[in-house]
């Protein structure tokens, strides 16, 4: 019969308290940030930074008096690229569109807006996500409809693109601007 080592029971040992403690340190937070932006809250901090050559979104903006669409994207993000053509619609229809570049590169994010068309009037630039961390974001694109008063109206996870844009995202709209 052979015998078992004590070496032989250390390396899985040691794998089983990583794995838990990468998993803890995950999950930790993950609870308290989602809350950030839930309707009804007041609008967290915007990023200190904006996009290369645009101008700087502020706190102030989204306690303008006017309704703020807040669209969190990346140059890299696929579903970003479907729905700029909305976005670029909204801007030209009047709504004050702001963009939080969202774990990209100022130089990709920069590029982006030149080639396609930057349909915000403001940006803001969150090099490591930290600031969408804040207003719950796990990740591009998700977009979030702020009153006047910097008060979170509604949040859309995903592209503003199809039926869910027509029947979800559309009719808040409608109701934050009424």
């Amino acid at each position: 019969m052979a015998r078992l080592t004590p070496l032989l029971i250390v390396p899985p040992v040691i794998l089983a308290a990583v794995a838990g403690f990468t998993l803890a340190v995950a999950l930790r937070d993950a609870p308290v940030k989602q809350r950030a932006t839930f309707v009804g809250n007041q609008a967290p901090a915007v990023p200190v930074e904006a996009v290369r050559g645009t101008a700087q979104l502020t706190d102030a903006d989204l306690r303008s008096g006017d309704v703020t669409i807040v669209n969190f994207w990346a140059s890299w993000c696929p579903p970003c690229r479907a729905e700029h053509p909305n976005l670029l619609a909204l801007e030209a229809e009047g709504y004050r569109v702001a963009g939080i570049n969202f774990r990209d590169r100022q130089d990709d994010a920069a590029s982006y807006l030149a080639q396609y068309d930057d349909p915000f009037f403001a940006t803001g630039f969150d090099l490591r996500g930290g600031v969408a961390n804040d207003w719950g974001v796990a990740g591009p694109p998700e977009t979030i409809i702020v009153d006047g008063d910097g008060t979170v109206l509604y949040r859309f996870v995903g592209p503003l693109v199809g039926s869910d844009y027509e029947q979800r995202f559309v009719p808040e709209l409608a109701k934050a601007t009424e």
